[in-house]
């Protein structure tokens, strides 16, 4: 088959697969985007946890925000000045630091913590979420879903097992503080989403989150080797992506609808720990993660029974295109 066929061949498979993702109910289309994002993500701090043994959490950020810049450069400079305009600059500046926040706490907390462990702490996000989304955006939530989140939530207590006697150290802490930052960054994106292009979006932080974390960067600089310099270029990258999952999820659905699905990132935190540093989850890590696999697998057949039910009874969709 030749090239020019071929290439046609994967376009119309696209169209294809996009035209069977917009048929489905917004919350059901954000679950989805929820677990690839999930899937960069947890590659991402993979790599950050690997670069945190030598190079200081600073310049990782700052060297990724630069790689992350690069990558949407050529769609900012064709969409100039438009891809830059904004109305809603307050909201982009507290997206901005919180986004710092986030980074350099959840971040410092991967290098120092075992990894299935600061996964698992940054899961505390999701009782912000749902307090934010209520208070901010308006957003109802019924009774099913307060009890999947909450049953999620349990089941990070599982495998923590706070009664095991040992202390809450300063980087469980910041684990702590960064879920909370990434919380109101998540409820920001729903915002802006409302009224901004994803580009833009990613655009304000990713280059001025590296404007806040240079000069701390150049304090603690350390030339990384080639291949330090490859598995940034690779974090850079999976950053990216992740965060335009990211923005499409919270863009399709309900903000407290979907943040459940963020703790599918344990399952593969716990697969990628497996494989790279040989470390079998116990009994409590496996109840806890199917405790929280469950909750969220319910919500999402909660979330497709209730937009069939609608559309069928209004023949109308129940979202947004």
């Amino acid at each position: 088959m030749s090239p020019p066929r071929t290439h046609a061949r994967v376009i119309r498979r696209l169209h294809v697969v996009n035209h069977r993702l917009s048929s489905l109910p917004g919350n059901l289309r954000g679950i989805l985007w929820m677990l690839v994002a999930g899937l960069f993500f947890t590659t991402m701090v993979t790599l950050i946890k690997l670069l945190g043994a030598r190079l200081h959490v600073t310049e990782i950020i700052l060297i990724r925000q630069i790689f992350m810049a690069m990558i949407v450069a050529p769609t900012i400079v064709a969409g100039l000045p438009a891809s830059l305009v904004t109305r809603h600059g307050h909201l982009h500046a507290l997206r901005i630091a919180c986004a710092s926040v986030a980074m350099f706490a959840g971040f410092t907390a991967v290098v120092h913590l075992p990894l299935a462990d600061a996964t698992a702490l940054s899961f505390s996000k999701t009782f912000f979420v749902t307090i934010f989304a209520i208070l901010f955006l308006g957003e109802t939530v019924g009774r099913h879903r307060w009890l999947a989140t909450i049953a999620g939530f349990i089941g990070v207590l599982v495998i923590l097992r706070p009664d095991a006697g040992s202390g809450i150290d300063i980087y469980a802490g910041l684990a702590v503080a960064g879920a909370a930052a990434a919380a109101v960054v998540m409820i920001l994106i729903r915002k802006l989403s409302q009224f901004e292009r994803p580009v833009t979006i990613l655009t304000y932080q990713a280059v001025f989150v590296g404007v806040i974390m240079l000069p701390f960067a150049i304090a603690n600089w350390k030339t990384p080797t080639p291949t330090e310099w490859g598995l940034l270029v690779i974090a850079g990258f999976v950053s990216w992506a992740g965060q335009m999952c990211n923005i499409r999820a919270f863009r399709a659905g309900e903000a407290s609808a979907i943040a459940a699905f963020d703790y599918v990132r344990l399952l593969y935190a716990t697969a990628i720990g497996f494989l790279l540093f040989s470390d079998l989850p116990g009994l409590h890590t496996l109840a806890g993660a199917t405790l929280i696999v469950a909750a969220a697998l319910y919500t999402a057949w909660r979330e497709a029974y209730l937009g069939k039910k609608v559309t069928a009874q209004s023949g109308l969709r129940s979202d947004p295109p």
